[in-house]
């Protein structure tokens, strides 16, 4: 399970920086580059909730394969486009084969961990993905900046290619069971889900919440690229910070949540330090007025000639603001997934929960990127990223407002 993390989280990490380069390559507007995240969006907006259902009711491991082949072609695709067009095309295939493997990989986990135990589990599977996808950053970076799109493209097949290998002969066959198909993710399962206020206030808080974290996801690079003209290993490397900062930290938070209850706090506090994060996006303008260019040796790696990196000003305020980022990401995400699972599991439905979950993010992660996109082009950045942020603050107190934990408190002290 940990190798599908892997291979998803370093594709998308690996794509994301390529899709600055196009954007440049292209010389795409901010609504055309919304578009790329908002075409990855509406496939799996439409898709998910068949998807959870076919999940809860047939065998895991056959659509994680199914997963993994796609996302295989997917890269072929990329490595030959040749327009902006193909590059939407691509990000939709993209987007359906993210959906199979982190639907069909969070439900697993889900399923299989301990009752008492959801958030760390849940929380460690999903810090492998923040470290693949700080591998991704980084790697991804460098090789789209050493040789191109042909050779990062292949290291992503191979990638995914030994992930496929894996889950074939070492995962089970039903990993978690089946449900019955009557009951899993039909009609009355979801409406039985919206009937808990939990469910109700989470879906509605992932609604704004997506909306502004899928523009920052989308704009971060391609602003590095295209306003400072960064090379792909130095994007890779602001985009890293990110990824480590929630890497490092998701388990030990998910374990908190495990022994403190409270699990809305956490949801709460981390969404309002990632719209904190967003703001600081803009600054990267006034970077010059704080911090030096820094200029950075390499030697010769794999046959290709020494040289060096130059760190403009605007890469240290970008990076810094993408750490805050992950870290809000290390305190909501355990917690929120923890919740989800909880509440599908009174009606034996986690897929279906987890559907729930990814429908109310790509309902805001379809506008978000396109609409911020839009409004950046009329006005500005930081026009652009305060809707974002304040979006998300929205989002929080209305959360915060519909919330009734149908759970008492959990009283607990280190150790217990």
């Amino acid at each position: 399970m940990s190798g599908t993390a892997f291979a998803r989280a370093q594709a998308y990490s690996t794509v994301a920086i390529a899709l600055a380069l196009y954007a440049d390559l292209f010389g795409t507007t901010s609504t055309v580059e919304g578009l790329f995240g908002t075409s990855f969006a509406l496939v799996q907006l439409l898709i998910v909730l068949p998807l959870g259902r076919k999940i809860d009711t047939g065998n895991a491991k056959r659509w994680l394969l199914g997963g993994l082949a796609l996302n295989v072609l997917v890269f072929v695709g990329y490595a030959f486009v040749a327009n902006v067009q193909g590059v939407i095309l691509m990000r939709m295939a993209q987007g359906i084969g993210a959906s199979v493997l982190w639907l069909t990989g969070s439900t697993v986990i889900g399923e299989i961990a301990g009752e008492g135990e959801r958030g760390l589990w849940l929380g460690t599977y999903n810090q492998v993905g923040a470290f693949s996808s700080l591998f991704g950053d980084l790697v991804g970076g460098a090789l789209l900046a050493l040789y191109d799109f042909y050779v990062a493209y292949a290291v992503l097949a191979l990638v995914t290619l030994a992930a496929g290998v894996g889950v074939l002969l070492v995962l089970r066959d039903d990993p978690g069971g089946q449900a019955d198909p009557e009951e899993a993710t039909g009609r009355e399962t979801l409406e039985s889900l919206l009937s808990l206020s939990t469910v109700r206030a989470l879906v509605s808080f992932r609604l704004g919440l997506s909306f502004g974290k899928m523009a920052v996801i989308t704009f971060i690079p391609i602003y590095a690229r295209t306003a400072f003209g960064m090379n792909p290993f130095v994007v890779g490397g602001l985009l890293a910070g990110g990824k480590l900062t929630k890497a490092l930290t998701q388990g030990y938070v998910g374990d908190l949540t495990d022994r403190y209850g409270s699990k809305h706090l956490f949801i709460a506090g981390g969404a309002l330090v990632y719209a904190f994060g967003a703001l600081l996006i803009p600054l990267a303008e006034h970077a010059r007025a704080v911090f030096p260019a820094v200029t950075v040796g390499l030697p010769s790696v794999a046959g290709a000639p020494a040289g060096s990196l130059l760190l403009p000003p605007a890469f240290f305020v970008l990076a810094g603001a993408y750490m805050v980022c992950g870290v809000a990401d290390s305190i909501r995400l355990p917690a929120s997934m923890a919740l989800f699972v909880e509440e599908g599991e009174q009606f034996d439905a986690v897929a279906g929960a987890m559907s729930l979950r990814s429908v109310a993010w790509k309902v805001g992660q379809v506008v978000g990127p396109v609409t911020v996109g839009a409004l950046w082009d009329a006005t500005s950045v930081a026009a652009a990223f305060a809707l974002a942020a304040g979006i998300i603050t929205a989002a929080t107190a209305v959360f915060l407002f519909l919330y009734d934990s149908p759970h008492p408190h959990v009283d607990a002290t280190p150790g217990d």
